[in-house]
């Protein structure tokens, strides 16, 4: 059952804190996703729905699932109060101050999610007995970890996105599991899914945890699964969520007719076959275009920018290997790929030593990565905590060896993995290892000179709240970290000097000027693989024990 909270004032002042500090960050500088999102407003306003996926006037083009269109759709009919220039598609790169403060007020308001999540997980948390102060109190840590998360803060706020907006479906949807609501978490992971297709990364253990523990409703005294158990009802339960949610955003796209009209009066056998066509029609140019551009693999395994993943250690061994190559005379440098000896970062990569990696091989090391974490809650449940560990898991192992990986995936497992930091010692001295450089990889998004004092002072005053308050929620068991542990992330120090401080004033700016955001991706990624596998450990320790749904 959740534990009841008595949030009182100090959850309404952690949030109305922080949403006052989310204004002030109105006029700071803004990404390229500024432009993404206005252009999707302008698309969703003013076309018809059977182009919203057809239009590439914009480089920018709509590529999420067609729910979070119809929510920029809705988003538009406000926007338009504020300054119609802006829902205009041709007006490229349109950035009047109306604008702006429609599009930083939008995120802000829509967070209103993200909160309301954050106070159902604190629900979900057992409170230590006989605590009389709030600061050490698991809900009001747990409340700080997630609504003045750095991450968030820098890039939905400063970079700009609507990521509160989506992991507080998420968060709520955990929530609900963690409260044994499970239609009401499998419904809201549904939208989830239809809202921005990267939470695919943790649809495995949803669907194996409802599977085992909620369609099959009874164990064996060993823990094995009664098959007896089985409920059809329950399945066709959560089938129905599925398909009227996936109805709801990709029907219009499958249903509607665009561009045929039947005239006159033709016969009857005459307009059944071009009814038939139309279809035909529809299937082949609506469904198919909706889906290349959800999945776009002709992208590059990279991302412009490295996220810390297995990939930024695989190439930049690649590279490392192709110098020492170059050097030693066993490599010519001019048959080379291009890409691989000067430009860094770019989104084609094909390595030039070790065999380049495809999709398929993505998918299939992906896979293999979380096996063994949905094999543990098929075999052994141990209740929603269980689910939540293999869903952290999933996160990671997708972000680890997922193509194409964006830096800011890396939220999907430090935001979940709150909720077990602040219940057990070992899972918080893996969450300050996996916030702290997940949060420092970051750091690139914003590159002007204007936010780096923001960007470091909001990432010290989260960390270091982080370390004091998860030291003092599990106080007189001894230090949360081990030497080597705090060795590495001191070294975040260096390596930060070097790159915001050092290097913009060394002759090699000009030279290499893709250094920084490979040494961060670099040692960044040292430390989400090393939290990889610590989070491995915690499953296959089994210490949560079963719980009954």
């Amino acid at each position: 059952m959740a534990a009841r909270v008595d949030s009182g004032f100090w959850f309404p002042a952690l949030a109305l804190g922080v949403s006052f500090l989310k204004c002030l960050f109105i006029n700071a500088y803004h990404s390229t996703d500024f432009e993404v999102h206005r252009n999707w407003l302008a698309i969703t306003h003013s076309l018809p729905v059977s182009r919203w996926y057809h239009e590439n006037t914009s480089e920018w083009t709509l590529d999420y699932p067609p729910l979070f269109a119809w929510f920029e759709f809705g988003l538009s009919h406000v926007a338009q109060h504020f300054d119609r220039n802006m829902l205009q598609v041709e007006n490229l790169h349109y950035a009047s101050p109306s604008t702006v403060l429609f599009q930083r007020l939008s995120v802000i308001f829509t967070d209103v999610v993200f909160i309301y999540a954050a106070k159902e997980c604190c629900r979900c948390v057992q409170e230590q007995k006989g605590s009389q102060d709030v600061l050490n109190r698991p809900s009001f840590v747990l409340a700080v970890l997630l609504l003045w998360n750095f991450g968030l803060l820098i890039v939905d706020h400063i970079h700009f996105q609507y990521n509160g907006f989506l992991f507080g479906v998420l968060l709520l949807s955990v929530a609900k599991h963690l409260q044994s609501q499970h239609l009401q978490g499998a419904l809201l992971f549904a939208i989830l899914l239809n809202l921005k297709h990267i939470y695919l990364y943790v649809a495995p253990a949803y669907g194996i945890y409802l599977l085992r523990s909620y369609c099959f409703t009874q164990d064996n005294k060993d823990g094995s699964i009664r098959w007896m158990s089985f409920s059809p009802l329950r399945l066709l339960a959560l089938g129905s969520i599925v398909v009227s949610v996936c109805a709801l955003s990709f029907g219009p796209f499958i249903a509607m007719v665009s561009g045929v009209s039947v005239c006159g009066k033709p016969g009857r056998l005459f307009a059944y076959s071009l009814l038939l066509m139309k279809r035909r029609c529809v299937l082949q140019g609506q469904l198919p275009q909706v889906l290349s551009r959800l999945f776009p693999f002709k992208r590059g395994l990279c991302h412009a920018y490295w996220a810390p993943n297995i990939w930024a250690l695989y190439s930049v061994l690649d590279k490392g290997l192709a110098v020492l190559g170059v050097r030693l005379k066993l490599l010519e440098e001019a048959e080379l790929p291009r890409a691989s000896m000067t430009g860094g970062l770019v989104q084609e990569f094909q390595h030039s030593v070790l065999l380049s990696v495809s999709p398929s091989a993505t998918l299939v090391c992906t896979l293999l990565s979380i096996l063994p974490a949905v094999a543990s809650i098929w075999l052994r449940p141990c209740g929603a905590r269980g689910f939540l560990r293999c869903l952290l898991l999933c996160a990671l192992g997708s972000f680890m060896f997922g193509w194409h990986v964006h830096e800011k995936a890396v939220l999907i497992a430090i935001l979940p993995l709150s909720i077990l930091a602040v219940e057990s010692r070992e899972d918080a001295r893996i969450f300050l290892v996996l916030t702290t450089t997940g949060h420092y990889s970051l750091f690139p998004l914003l590159f002007t000179p204007a936010e780096l004092p923001i960007k470091v002072s909001l990432m010290l005053m989260f960390t270091i709240f982080s370390f004091t308050a998860l030291r003092k929620l599990h106080s007189g068991q001894g230090p949360l970290l081990r030497p080597l542990e705090v060795i590495y992330l001191l070294g975040l120090v260096v390596v930060a000097i070097a790159c915001e401080v050092v290097f913009p004033l060394s002759p090699w700016q000009q030279r290499l000027p893709f250094l920084p955001l490979l040494a961060t991706s670099v040692y960044c990624s040292v430390g989400v693989c090393y939290s990889f596998l610590r989070l491995y450990v915690r499953l296959l320790q089994r210490d949560d024990k079963p719980k009954q749904l």
